[in-house]
């Protein structure tokens, strides 16, 4: 949340449209082309899932073969943990440079979360998975609470703010700058793993594949196995089919909403007017995440009353009202709070929701980590498109159109999982 939500996009937005405490424009040279900051940052966001949809689904069939998943779970959350440290040294001179933290942070995190995620069905039964995921969401979601306000009380209480007479620094004042938020979090997340890594389970190593000359080949084989027994699994291939379309509404929201909000919404001018902006946006965030701890069982009970579909099905009829609301009627703070309060009360229930109906479709299986892979290539081969989407359109015609990209992406989603059988495939 620190960084893909909260304090980094603030952050990015400022330094780069900012040389010190000049504002020089949102129009950065980068990779040799002028660009709007906010563009070029829905682009390398996309890059860094392409690459991530390129190498996770090998190395999930590597883990499932191997039964190591578990080491691969801790390489990714490694890399992004020290790939969260290393946006310290972000900067609009050497913005290209700055962008590889940010890459490999986002392909640290996203990796992390396919063996997480495989692991759902192997720690709970198929009645608890609903309860289990929204619990997992939710604890996830008051976690990066407690840190975002860590980092706030830094930033606001022990800022640190230097005084400048002809060129030379006369005094200074507190000790926290903003970006050491990103050490934090780096930390944070290397540390609070070691107990995940402590007890997750084991998957015992076949003495007989490990070792054979042919891992690389074999998860190959793992995978293009599993693609083959989708094919053959209708409740399975259509909703991923649906959950591609809705989710990539969901995730470019995550991803674009601060950027949108600045650029919007109408904050006023000025000095004042632009530190009430970032506190507002980040007071938001904060809003989304404990109203998405309370979604997440909200909708976990609604699935228990009814079932996972239709608790998916009003989740995403929910979405679309908020995007509606958003393109017609948001121009005010106001306006905002309204839309930011909507989406917590969702947000942890659609993903939740997801992730256990998703598992309770899957077959009895050992490949848990490769049927997962295809669930996150469904993911960000979304929130690729969704973007790049959302970035050409803004390109182009104005950010506020790209609102009605995100309509029709929770449209069709709606539609393909009216399709998506109560049952489980045999």
């Amino acid at each position: 949340m620190v960084i893909t939500s909260a304090i980094f996009p603030n952050f990015y937005e400022y330094v780069t449209s900012h040389v010190g405490t000049e504002n020089v424009g949102k129009t950065i040279h980068c990779f040799g082309r002028d660009f709007q900051n906010h563009d070029i940052y829905a682009y390398v966001y996309a890059f860094a899932l392409s690459i991530v949809v390129l190498i996770v689904p090998m190395l999930s069939g590597i883990a499932d073969y191997l039964g190591n998943k578990k080491r691969f779970l801790q390489f990714f959350c490694y890399l992004g943990s020290f790939s969260c440290m290393g946006l310290y040294f972000f900067n609009r001179e050497n913005i290209e440079l700055s962008f590889i933290p940010f890459i490999t942070a986002t392909i640290g995190f996203w990796g992390s979360l396919v063996y997480y995620n495989s692991y759902l069905p192997e720690i709970a039964s198929v009645e608890n998975q609903d309860k289990v995921s929204a619990k997992g969401f939710a604890l996830g979601y008051l976690g990066s609470s407690l840190l975002l306000i860590v980092c706030l009380v830094g930033i606001i209480v022990f800022k640190y703010e230097e005084t400048i007479v002809d060129g030379v620094v006369v005094s200074t004042k507190g000790f926290f700058k903003v970006k050491y938020s990103f050490i934090l979090t780096g930390l944070w997340w290397l540390g609070f793993a070691q107990y995940t890594f402590a007890r997750l389970p084991n998957t015992p190593v076949n003495p007989d594949k490990k070792g054979d000359g042919k891992v690389f080949t074999r998860g190959f084989k793992e995978i293009r196995h599993v693609f083959k027994d989708l094919m053959h699994k209708p409740a399975l291939k259509r909703f991923l089919s649906s959950y591609f379309f809705y989710n990539m509404g969901v995730q470019t929201v995550m991803v674009m909403a601060v950027l949108f909000a600045r650029e919007e919404i109408d904050w006023g001018t000025g000095e004042a007017a632009e530190k009430t902006k970032t506190n507002s946006l980040i007071v938001s965030i904060l809003l989304i995440q404990f109203l998405g701890i309370a979604g997440s069982f909200l909708f976990s009970f609604i699935a228990k009353k009814s079932s996972s579909k239709k608790g998916l099905a009003i989740a995403i009829l929910f979405w679309i009202c908020i995007c509606f609301y958003t393109y017609a009627v948001v121009h005010k703070p106001i306006h905002f709070y309204i839309v930011a309060a909507s989406v917590g009360l969702v947000m942890g229930g659609i993903q939740a929701l997801s992730r256990s109906t998703y598992s309770k479709l899957l077959p009895e299986t050992e490949d848990n980590a490769s049927y997962f892979s295809f669930y996150d290539v469904m993911e960000k081969m979304g929130m690729i498109i969704g973007t790049i989407t959302f970035g050409l359109i803004s390109q182009m015609t104005g950010m506020r159109n790209s609102v009605l990209a995100l309509i029709s992406f929770f449209v069709i989603g709606f539609l393909l999982l009216l399709l998506v059988p109560e049952k489980k495939d045999k």
